[in-house]
């Protein structure tokens, strides 16, 4: 076994940037070795958490227990908690086993802004996790809301000016650098400097949500006149309707069928204003299974029935 060993306990990023797969890789980096103790699963991406499975508080509790049993260690690294009986867990193992240091990262709002813990969960961890710690890492705009009126907590702040996974990097820095025996502030120190070679040689990681909108419309350019399903074009992308939904919010503040219905209203408008085919033959071009059901379509859209659209041009 390695002779610097962190405890990690906090939720894991599907991505690899933030969670415990974050601390694993900047503990193992710097020459440690990180056990884990999960105390909630993301279903992530990188536009964001899109569901959360809470593992229940025995388990997580059992986890802890099984480590400290049986591998001696210095340093506990908290980050997510997101409800009572989970930080039940984790404090009733610092104060039985009473870790020489316990470095704390709330995890209150993900990169993209997401709040990911109740006001209830958080006044909790003021009441019975802050006092147990030995260093409170924190975002400037967390510390009224994690912090409050708590004067004796020692806190670092961190500018992370909104990277993702940086806290986690570190503060698993600052964690290893304490098992090493540095002091606190040497140990942040170091983890400055680590940190700030990262942001060289490292960046986020980048979805596909540019490319992938792009082809989004090129394929309702090509079949829009015989599918307006979601779904039907989520196929087409070889990707869930869900991921087609984010991808749509993030880059045009639409949903997929928003982006399609506008599109296909704009062609269908563009054919009224520009041929001289009747109403019926309009419909029947752009797909419409009757002239009744093409009406109902652009009313909707137009506040007007096609008769009245092309009328008033």
């Amino acid at each position: 076994m390695e002779k610097y060993t962190i405890l990690t306990i906090t939720g894991s990023d599907s991505t690899g940037g933030s969670g415990v797969q974050a601390d694993i890789k900047t503990i193992s980096a710097l020459g440690g070795y990180a056990l884990s103790a999960i105390t909630s699963i993301t279903v992530q991406n990188t536009l964001g958490i899109q569901q959360f499975y809470d593992v229940p508080g025995t388990i997580v509790s059992g986890q802890i227990e099984a480590i400290i049993n049986d591998i001696k260690l210095d340093v506990i690294k908290v980050g997510m908690i997101r409800n009572n009986s989970t930080l039940q867990a984790v404090v009733e193992a610092i104060v039985k086993y009473g870790p020489k240091y316990v470095v704390y990262d709330p995890i209150v709002y993900s990169s993209l802004g997401e709040k990911l813990m109740t006001t209830e969960v958080i006044e909790s961890i003021r009441q019975k996790l802050l006092p147990l710690c030995s260093l409170i890492i924190i975002r400037q705009k967390d510390f009224n809301v994690v912090i409050g009126d708590n004067k004796e907590a020692n806190v670092y702040f961190l500018d992370d000016n909104g990277m993702h996974g940086m806290a986690n990097t570190f503060s698993s820095a600052v964690s290893l650098y304490l098992s090493k025996g540095f002091s606190i502030e040497d140990s942040i120190s170091k983890a400055k400097n680590y940190v700030n070679q990262q942001q060289v040689i490292t960046s986020d990681l980048k979805g596909r949500s540019s490319e992938l909108y792009n082809d989004f419309l090129d394929y309702i350019e090509h079949y829009h006149t015989s599918n307006s399903d979601v779904a039907f074009y989520a196929d087409c992308l070889n990707v869930s309707s869900r991921y087609l939904a984010q991808v749509c919010k993030k880059i045009a503040d639409k949903s997929p069928k928003t982006i399609i219905d506008d599109f296909l209203i704009d062609k269908i408008c563009a054919k009224l204003k520009t041929s001289t085919d009747t109403i019926q033959q309009v419909a029947y071009e752009f797909g419409f299974l009757s002239q009744a059901h093409f009406a109902k379509f652009f009313r909707k859209m137009k506040g007007e029935s096609p008769s009245d659209y092309r009328k008033n041009i």
